[in-house]
């Protein structure tokens, strides 16, 4: 083995697995044609790879929905509450949800986009693989072996699986699923024994928990673990994956000590995983899998640093196998997808595809038969706006005036109740939106008839918000394609592509822009749809942004400047649509920072400077408008304890989190933190299709009032109603409105 990946796109280059998977939500296709469009793709991924010269091939990374819901089912670690229903029902209930059963918790995969589906385990947990029936890991390698391929099992590791688990609503205070680590191992080695029962020669584990902080205890059950697991006489070789950073050195002295055969050591995230190597004396009777070509950006590899790279490491291990830094997951599939692309641009960057090219390319330059002089990466072409430099450097202060008088500006200027009801801003998008946006880019309707047809679906979105009786309305956002990409493609600095899909969560993927070059706004973005919705209303409408640090995590960004230079750039542009905003009379602005905890380095080490300049960046943009125009934030699905105290630091006016799916844990931690600002928890969870009743509603807004005043709480969904239908949303957005109605009466009758 000299050449291999840790994992690869499951989508399809022309995202199948999306429409397969909505396909059968609506009925259109049964469970047995869903299953065949899974098998076609993973065999595509699987001779595709062999075709390109891999010598390892993963299996197992294939998923209808993510991997660490997989895990679940895998080791049945299934609530109670879905085990009335079987099958691909079971499972997508336990990712979306049905009427009557609310979904799991979603939040982010460490420091990505993607989001997995939490596990809720409790100490009475007892995990198991299903008898009388082929797992999934092996079922899929025996149909990559049906094809002619050997391929590498890959299983989310069982520390990781543990140390992301929450504990279920029920367990005893005290009680962490890390408690259950010994009964899941024992899972494991059977499935371990099955797999090498069915072939199998090596089986991947993937531990990025391990380039996180860890306690000496979770280091001491790592090394259990695997001790376990090293000493089965019947298994496969083991790899251990770590990526997104450099890992601890006890915890690969722990894995040094233990018998599995090789570790992944991810060199682009974590290049100081070379000095840990090092101060441990190397894994010299091991193989490392060594992550030097990025898998979570698009930038091609420096083929010289990383052949450096693999050369050091030659001393230091028995053998050195090339690979990705993490799976491929993260990246489009096909650059030779994208002929709008400016060449310049162009000539920089990799796809999966080409990325698994380089993985080839350099296994072949470190062998015997050295594949000539390595090719150089173009020269940087990023492009460098002085004025929007000068502008930065002579900018003044990023502060507003105190909360409480901006309090009471803000309320004698808007006039809005207690309990002010509101959505997060993108309406249902529908396939008449969808299709007038085709037609404008392809030329078939002119310019005219494209602003028309906006301003039809936005005056019917307002129509329908006035009639449902919501207090601050939003204009819907149907002539956006996506909150990052619309506004890139509007800003200097950044490059869009037409194929680039990414998975962020089930059959929600996304084209992240590419951050090239100085970014600076050449005119308004949002300004003529946002006061041609206010001009419809007599009610406040929301303009909505999206802030500078989202801005950066959900784009691939360049590397040849810190990402501070970077995101003070954005946000002097979002601070110049913002004034504008104002000036043309919208008296509440919404900034969205959903990645605010995403990019939060995984070690505590850097979590200072990062908020402090993430945090400055929102400041930055916001700061500059007058005491009455009210700056809303909002956030969504991230685990958001370890930056309570720099939410309150962005002295947002409102700051809407999502909280239905969490049970509106963080209202209280907010509170707890000494946030004296408006909250609007998210009341009822967007991302399944079930409706919540009233009853169901207004319960979560008693629970936020024992932490938030009524006038300071505000009742809105947890998130953007873009990817729902117009019935439920309708439905949901009714009941909402009742329920704040029941509470907001009873608060003023007491």
């Amino acid at each position: 083995m000299k050449t291999t990946i840790l994992g690869y796109p499951r989508i399809g280059t022309r995202r199948e697995l999306k429409f397969a998977t909505e396909d059968f939500w609506a009925g259109r296709i049964d469970a047995a044609a869903l299953e065949k469009a899974g098998a076609d793709l993973r065999g595509a991924v699987w001779t595709g790879l062999r075709d390109a010269g891999l010598d390892a091939i993963p299996s197992n990374t294939f998923s209808f929905y993510d991997q660490v819901l997989d895990t679940s089912v895998l080791v049945d670690a299934v609530p109670e509450r879905y085990r009335g229903l079987d099958g691909l029902d079971r499972y997508f209930a336990m990712a979306r949800g049905v009427q009557d059963i609310p979904a799991m918790e979603m939040t982010k995969w460490f420091d990505t986009n993607y989001h997995y589906i939490v596990p809720e385990l409790g100490p009475d947990m007892r995990f198991r693989l299903p008898g009388g029936v082929t797992s999934k890991p092996v079922a899929e390698y025996l149909e990559a072996r049906a094809l002619g391929i050997e391929t590498r099992p890959v299983l989310v590791g069982p520390l990781t699986y543990l140390l992301l688990a929450k504990p279920a609503a029920d367990a005893p205070a005290g009680f962490r699923p890390l408690d259950l680590l010994d009964g899941l191992v024992e899972v494991y080695a059977e499935l371990l024994e099955r797999l090498a029962g069915a072939g199998t020669e090596w089986v991947q584990l993937d531990e990025p928990a391990l380039v996180a902080d860890r306690t000496d205890g979770e280091v001491a059950a790592l090394a259990r673990a695997y001790a376990r697991l090293g000493e089965l006489s019947s298994r496969p070789r083991l790899l251990v994956a770590t990526y997104f950073g450099t890992i601890g050195a006890e915890a690969l002295r722990a894995l040094a000590s233990s018998r599995v055969e090789a570790v992944g050591l991810d060199f682009v995230a974590g290049p100081g995983n070379l000095d840990v190597l090092a101060s441990v004396g190397g894994l010299l009777r091991k193989t490392v899998v060594a992550g030097v070509v990025d898998g979570r950006n698009i930038w091609r590899a420096d083929r010289q640093r990383a052949e450096a790279a693999c050369a050091t490491l030659l001393g230091l291990a028995d053998q050195v196998v090339v690979s990705t830094s993490c799976s491929l997951l993260h990246v489009p599939i096909d650059l030779d997808a994208e002929d709008a692309l400016d060449p310049a641009v162009r000539g920089r960057l990799a796809f999966a595809r080409q990325k698994v090219g380089e993985v080839v390319a350099l296994g072949e330059a470190l062998g015997e038969d050295a594949a000539g002089p390595a090719a150089q990466v173009p020269a940087s072409t990023a492009g460098i706006d002085h004025e929007v430099r000068a502008r930065l450097d002579t900018l003044g202060g990023s502060s507003r005036g105190d909360r409480e008088t901006r309090f009471a500006a803000q309320r004698a200027s808007l006039g809005l109740p207690d309990l002010a009801t509101t959505t997060i801003g993108s309406f249902p998008q529908t396939p008449e939106v969808r299709r007038v946006r085709a037609d404008r880019r392809a030329g078939r309707i002119s310019e005219d008839d494209y602003s028309q047809a906006m301003q039809q679906e936005i005056a019917r979105v307002i129509a329908l918000q006035e009639e449902l009786g919501l207090d601050v309305l939003v204009h819907g956002e149907p002539e956006r394609n996506d909150m990052v990409q619309y506004f890139a493609e509007q800003l200097d600095g950044y490059a869009a592509t037409e194929h680039g899909w990414v998975q962020s969560y089930g059959s929600r993927y996304v084209r992240p822009p590419i951050l090239h070059s100085d970014v600076a706004r050449p005119r308004p973005m949002t300004v003529a749809w946002t006061t041609y919705a206010q001009g419809l209303t007599s009610k406040p409408v929301k303009g909505m942004l999206t802030g500078p640090v989202t801005m950066l995590a959900w784009s691939f960004v360049r590397d040849d400047q810190p990402l501070a230079e970077t995101a003070r750039q954005v946000a002097l542009a979002l601070r110049d649509e913002i004034g504008d905003l104002e000036s043309a009379g919208i008296r509440i602005v919404q900034v969205d920072e959903p990645a605010l905890r995403e990019l939060l380095p995984l070690r505590a080490a850097g979590h200072a400077a990062y908020l402090d300049w993430a945090v400055g960046a929102f400041r930055l943009a916001t700061s500059g408008v007058a005491d009455t125009t009210q700056i809303h934030t909002h956030m969504c699905y991230s685990e958001f304890g370890e930056i309570i105290d720099a939410i309150g630091a962005l002295d947002a006016d409102v700051t809407s989190v999502e909280a239905a799916r969490s049970h509106m844990e963080l209202v209280g931690d907010l509170r707890a933190a000494g946030y004296e600002n408006g909250i609007g928890p998210g009341v009822y969870d967007i991302h399944s299709p079930r409706v919540p009743s009233a009853d169901e509603i207004e319960e979560n807004l008693r629970r936020a009032l024992q932490a938030v005043e009524p006038a300071k709480l505000w009742v809105n969904p947890d998130c953007g109603l873009k990817t729902r239908a117009y019935p439920e949303t309708e439905a949901a957005l009714r009941n909402l409105v009742t329920a704040a109605r029941r509470v907001r009466e009873d608060a003023a009758a007491r």
